[in-house]
């Protein structure tokens, strides 16, 4: 129950071209114990007026020169859309037809000429506590939802940090490889957009991917840090880091981290099936593992390592040419070489 007090606080817009009637209705208003209204006459200013003022009530006069109610109501629906249209009309007693479409057009109430002080008042009363009831539930409803996107907000964040946190976990096993995390997200990055990704999967993108190698925690060092080549044997258990990121990251609930799963385990696949560790074919890998093969090895060929020198950047476009339709998707190539400047941009701000 809202107390006196309240509605007798309302912002009230009386609109109505003949100043008797205004008179009228403003006398009784205040001896009803209102005192926050205003009055127009030219209904031409009824709207600015009213995004202004922002009544809580309008009592319109249907019948006026310029702008006549009807007018003035469909522009207040355009403002209100999603809301409550707070309108008592003003109308003759008999003109049932203006009455009908005047509410059919949201329309709270109407109230008859000539104006009697009771039913004035009552009928005022009932649509102000309506309004501020409704406005009450919707601020309650908007931070009910601030609070929610507030926090969806925080949880997002939170995996972003977590992330990235991983991806140095990984990269403190091998020093050598410096911004490599960073820059394979900001080269997959520009690869979804190439392909019409939209924001979100693009953004998802650039924080999975730099996880592709975080199951090197899992190599011994006498391996992840070996100067030379790799014997075989070595080579066999160097290449369980996609099976060991994929444990790493299995049984995440969030699109996010299954997402990061798919990367980890799914970026040494080959698109001619002669990849690791389960040896899939074209689409049988999934996309994000597709993109992630073409960002390691760009990044991989152009970067110094303990056992090469880094490739010229037309030296390492020229393989992955060459590795189109077997190491890599053909149309994930194209969409590489379409973003290449931006890449070779990226690749030159973080090495």
């Amino acid at each position: 129950m809202l107390s006196d007090e309240v509605i007798k606080n309302a912002k009230i817009l009386i609109v109505d071209d003949l100043k008797t009637n205004i008179y009228i209705v403003e006398k009784m208003l205040r001896s009803g114990g209102y005192k926050n209204y205003k009055s127009i006459v030219d209904s031409r200013n009824a709207i600015a007026t009213y995004i202004e003022m922002q009544p809580d009530i309008v009592l319109l006069d249907l019948m006026m020169p310029y702008m006549d109610g009807f007018d003035i109501m469909r522009e207040l629906q355009k403002i209100e859309a999603d809301g409550f249209l707070p309108v008592l009309v003003l109308t003759a007693n008999d003109d049932m037809a203006n009455q009908n479409k005047a509410l059919e057009m949201g329309a709270r109430d109407f109230l008859g000429k000539p104006f009697e002080k009771t039913e004035t008042l009552n009928r005022i009363r009932n649509i102000l506590e309506t309004r501020i009831l409704y406005n009450q539930v919707y601020e309650k409803k908007n931070n009910l939802e601030n609070q929610v996107l507030q926090r969806t907000k925080e949880l997002k964040e939170s995996q972003l940090e977590i992330a990235i946190r991983l991806a140095k976990a990984g990269e403190f096993r091998d020093n050598e490889t410096g911004n490599h995390d960073l820059r394979v997200g900001l080269y997959a990055e520009c690869i979804g957009n190439a392909i019409g990704m939209n924001t979100i999967e693009k953004e998802k993108l650039r924080y999975t991917v730099p996880l592709h190698d975080i199951g090197k925690i899992g190599i011994p060092d006498r391996i992840l840090l070996k100067p030379g080549k790799l014997t075989e044997d070595e080579w066999k258990l160097m290449k369980e880091h996609t099976v060991i990121g994929g444990q790493i990251l299995v049984g995440g609930k969030s699109d996010f981290i299954k997402t990061a799963e798919e990367v980890a385990l799914n970026h040494h696949e080959k698109w001619d099936g002669s990849g690791y560790p389960k040896g899939l074919i074209k689409e049988e890998i999934p996309l994000v593992g597709r993109i992630a093969a073409i960002c390691d090895v760009f990044d991989a060929l152009t970067s110094d390592r303990p056992y090469k020198k880094a490739w010229s950047i037309s030296e390492t476009i020229k393989e992955i040419k060459n590795q189109s339709g077997k190491h890599f998707d053909p149309t994930l190539v194209e969409a590489f070489l379409r973003e290449l400047d931006k890449i070779v941009k990226i690749q030159k701000i973080y090495r």
